[in-house]
């Protein structure tokens, strides 16, 4: 995987490991916008969640530091790792997901509820460009870009990773910008992108709501990415 531009503004280290990482982001204030809003999320809660005490932090990536797939999100949900504190745990999306890494092999179970819950990744890293809830699900440019530290600090150190998969068009634009892909390939659902490294950037229908009750998204669909995904593997 490739390290990150020194220029970039990342962290400290030229190649730090992920525990840094992962300290490093749970600290991170520096968007104030997202923070007022992920903190203001865990003081209001969901009625739902009313009992709980909400994470309501920036959410560091999560699974195997042996990584040959990594897969990437937008960010956070409010009421899911927000309220977690681990990716894609404790909301819809994330029922989607992990139902399909587990029958791929990559998760130990086929739900996420709690970062206590027993789930462990094997072969797999999730992740997110954003860290923080955004507000609206929809993260500014510069909110974007003061996490871009973050993510190329992750891609440098999970040196095993041969598959991305882009979970939408934000975190394809995202991984495009990262591997200065130019022209930059357009997102399609199963769009495979061969990169420099011998990586391979494979797209994929966000596992949101807005794509999984519609049917834009279907579970098999969600599988064929992550048995194309294995099969890359095996070529890398």
């Amino acid at each position: 995987m490739r390290s990150p531009d020194p220029s970039s503004g990342a962290l400290d280290d030229q190649t730090p490991g992920l525990d840094q990482i992962e300290r490093e982001v749970v600290e991170c204030r520096r968007c104030p916008r997202l923070v007022e809003w992920r903190e203001r999320v865990g003081r209001i809660k969901r009625a739902a969640y009313r009992d709980e005490q909400y994470w309501a932090r920036p959410v560091p990536g999560f699974g195997d530091p042996e990584a040959r797939l990594l897969v990437l999100g937008l960010a956070p949900a409010a009421h899911g790792a927000n309220r977690t504190g681990r990716m894609f745990t404790g909301d819809r999306s994330g029922d989607w997901l992990y139902r399909a890494l587990w029958r791929a092999g990559y998760a130990s179970q086929e739900s996420s509820t709690s970062r206590d819950d027993g789930l462990t990744l094997s072969g797999a890293w999730i992740t997110s460009p954003v860290k923080c809830a955004p507000v609206a699900n929809k993260p500014t440019p510069d909110e974007r870009d003061n996490c871009q530290p973050f993510l190329a600090a992750e891609l440098a150190a999970l040196t095993s990773v041969k598959v991305i998969v882009a979970l939408g068009g934000f975190a394809h634009s995202v991984a495009c910008r990262h591997f200065g892909l130019r022209p930059r390939p357009e997102f399609a659902h199963g769009r495979e992108v061969p990169l420099d490294d011998g990586t391979t950037l494979l797209c994929c229908f966000h596992v949101s709501q807005q794509n999984t009750f519609t049917g834009r998204l279907t579970e098999p669909m969600l599988d064929a990415v992550f048995s194309r995904a294995r099969e890359l593997e095996a070529l890398g």
